[in-house]
Order: structure tokens, then C-alpha cells, then sequence
């Protein structure tokens, strides 16, 4: 986390939660309960705020995305937006119930509410959906934050200042230097696209953020072959000697979400299918790149079936120029990350 400072959530769970993988492809086998208990557990040193997508961020980082709470009346998706500007009080009775009863799931809190505000249904014509509008509201505003998760993945509210340290945020213009910097760090090389996407910070504010950057010697411009500039070059980064890397990376890993930075370093066109329609999918449902040297070698279609403990390989698509020696690593990946998920096996159900 010192390096990448922001690991995406997903609620699909046909592998692993996609928040243990990013982990995984860097250290090996881990304990994920140890994980959680980063999540979970006071004082806590990780926490889960709008970073990129839905994310898990280091404490130190809330402070930096304090501007974006403050401006969640005006930014907010649009039913988040409007139901703070057309209930308010709801609102407020939310964050008032969730404070008295945190952490509660919002299904928790729906059933409270009804039992504690009666004729709130009625006044303000709020319901299920109408309170996991306000949550999610709140969530955004920095006002509530999650303690972590229940067996089913559904967030634990509990307000903000009850489990983080409560400090000043930074003005937006630093805060804005502090997040590319650390969007660069995590990077090593990318475009000002690459490095604003990382936290979505918008673009004005951002290339001001990248502009003092590079007068401070920070960053270099730099160009490279095959890939459109302008491009810039963390300036603390190192050539190694010599490095080959072997991992498999989840759908949601940091290192691909930039699909044309993707492109251009690793020499693959990578999509996210999850959401296609089956007939339309080419590669497969849950595809995780396959890392080889420096080359994204092969796609590979995974899926743990955790009744038969058995890991599916469902389909694996090569690269054209993957070497004969990926294969033989990717069976022992598979392997590896069979025993880690708890499975007994690696069964090839290619079509």
C-alpha cells in the first residue's frame, strides 16, 4: 500500500474478492484475515473511500480527498445529489441513527429507522432504497465511513470521526500535488490522463498539481517510442538490472487500468468483459492478465468453484509471441493460487 496507495473494490467474487488479488500478485501467499483486520480493526491503517472506484486507501490518504467530500452536494452522483437537496432531514436522520447504532449495515439501519421513526415513512416518503441513497450520500460527504465488511460484502457504517483520527484536510491545490504525486510514484511512467485517473481528479486542478510537479523536479517529461506524449517519468525511478516478473493480475489491478498505458508498456489490448453479454464475450468472463518478464503474455479465464474446491480454468487465449517457458509458469501459478484460495485442484475446462 506505501506503493500503490489505492486498491480498487468489487463485489464480484467469482475468483477471490478483486481487493485480496493486487495483493496477492505482489507478495505470494498471504493471510488475508490479516488484511481485514487492517480494515477492521482500531487504530485502523487502511480505509475505504471513493479513491478510484470504490477503494481501499491508507488512513494518511483520507485527509488528502477531504475536497472531494466537501464538494459532495454539488458532485455527487446524481440520486445521491438530489436526495440531499430534496431530504435533508432524512439525511441528517441517518447520519443521527448511524451514529447511535454504527457500525450497521444499511439493511440494519433500514430496519431500526422503522422502528424508531415510525411516521418518518409517511413524512419524508423515504424507504429502502431512499436510506441506502443517504448512506451512500454521507459515505461520499466523509460524514460515515465503512468499519469494514459483513460475510456478504455489505458495508458496516459507523460515522467517521468515531475510528479515524480527526484532523485538518488539506486545501484542494495541495491536496491535488500530494495525490499525482503519489499517482506518479505508483506509476514510474504514464500521461497526465494516466496519473489524474488514478485518484479521478479532474483535469484543470490536476495538470496545475503536474506542471508544479515537474518544476520541482518530481517528475521528467519524457518521450517513448510507439506511445503518444507528452509522457513523464517519476524522477525517483530506477532502471533494474535485470527483472522478471510472474504474476497474474486481477481484472480491477492498478497496473491496468489505463487500458492504452496498458497497451503501449506491455503490448496487450486488454477489456473488461464482465459486464458483455455472454454471446458477446471473446475471452472469457473473469480474465486476469498473465505477467511474464515484461510482457502481458496471455488471458486467462479463471473461476473458483469453492463447493468442489476445485480452481476452473476456463478458457487461456496466448499472445502471439508468448514464449514456450509462460506455460509452464502459468501452471505453477495456478497451482499456487489454488492452494491459496483454499482449493484442492486445478481442473482445465477449456472449450
Amino acid at each position: 500500500m506505501d506503493r500503490v496507495k489505492v486498491v480498487q473494490i468489487d463485489s464480484v467474487n467469482v475468483l477471490s474478492r478483486s481487493h485480496y488479488l493486487p495483493f496477492y500478485s505482489r507478495l505470494g501467499p498471504y493471510d488475508t484475515e490479516r488484511l481485514d483486520r487492517m480494515r477492521d480493526r482500531s487504530p485502523r491503517s487502511l480505509v475505504e473511500y471513493w479513491a478510484h472506484e470504490a477503494s481501499l486507501i491508507k488512513a494518511e490518504t483520507w485527509p488528502l480527498l477531504t475536497f472531494r467530500m466537501d464538494r459532495a452536494k454539488d458532485q455527487a452522483w446524481g440520486s445521491m445529489r438530489r436526495i440531499h437537496q430534496d431530504q435533508p432531514e432524512l439525511v441528517q436522520a441517518v447520519l443521527e441513527e448511524t451514529r447511535l447504532r454504527g457500525p450497521i449495515t444499511a439493511k440494519e439501519l433500514d430496519a431500526a429507522m422503522a422502528v424508531d421513526l415510525p411516521s418518518a415513512r409517511e413524512h419524508w416518503g423515504w424507504n429502502w432504497g431512499a436510506v441506502k441513497t443517504a448512506l451512500e450520500y454521507l459515505f461520499w460527504a466523509g460524514e460515515i465511513t465503512s468499519a469494514g465488511r459483513t460475510a456478504q460484502f455489505e458495508r458496516r457504517y459507523v460515522v467517521a470521526r468515531q475510528i479515524l483520527p480527526t484532523g485538518q484536510g488539506l486545501g484542494s491545490q495541495e491536496a491535488h500535488y500530494q495525490l499525482m504525486k503519489a499517482s506518479v510514484r505508483a506509476h514510474g511512467i504514464g500521461s497526465a490522463a494516466c496519473f489524474r485517473d488514478y485518484f479521478r481528479l479532474g483535469a484543470a486542478e490536476s495538470a496545475v498539481a503536474l506542471g508544479q510537479l515537474v518544476a520541482d523536479g518530481e517528475v521528467e517529461p519524457v518521450e517513448v517510442d510507439g506511445w503518444k506524449g507528452p509522457l513523464y517519468l517519476d524522477a525517483t525511478a530506477r532502471r533494474p538490472r535485470k527483472a522478471h516478473v510472474e504474476a497474474l493480475l486481477s481484472p480491477f489491478d492498478s497496473l491496468i487500468w489505463q487500458r492504452e498505458r496498458t497497451q503501449a508498456l506491455f503490448g496487450m489490448r486488454y477489456r473488461l468483459e464482465i459486464y458483455t453479454p455472454a454471446h458477446k464475450r471473446v475471452h472469457g468472463y473473469y480474465v486476469l492478465p498473465f505477467l511474464y518478464g515484461d510482457r502481458l503474455v496471455a488471458r486467462v479465464d479463471l473461476k473458483a468453484d469453492r463447493q468442489a474446491k476445485i480452481l476452473l480454468l476456463q478458457r487461456c487465449t496466448w499472445e502471439p509471441d508468448a514464449p514456450r517457458a509462460a506455460a509452464e509458469s502459468l501452471e505453477s501459478h495456478l497451482r499456487r493460487m489454488a492452494a491459496w484460495l483454499g482449493l484442492d485442484t486445478v481442473h482445465h475446462q477449456l472449450p
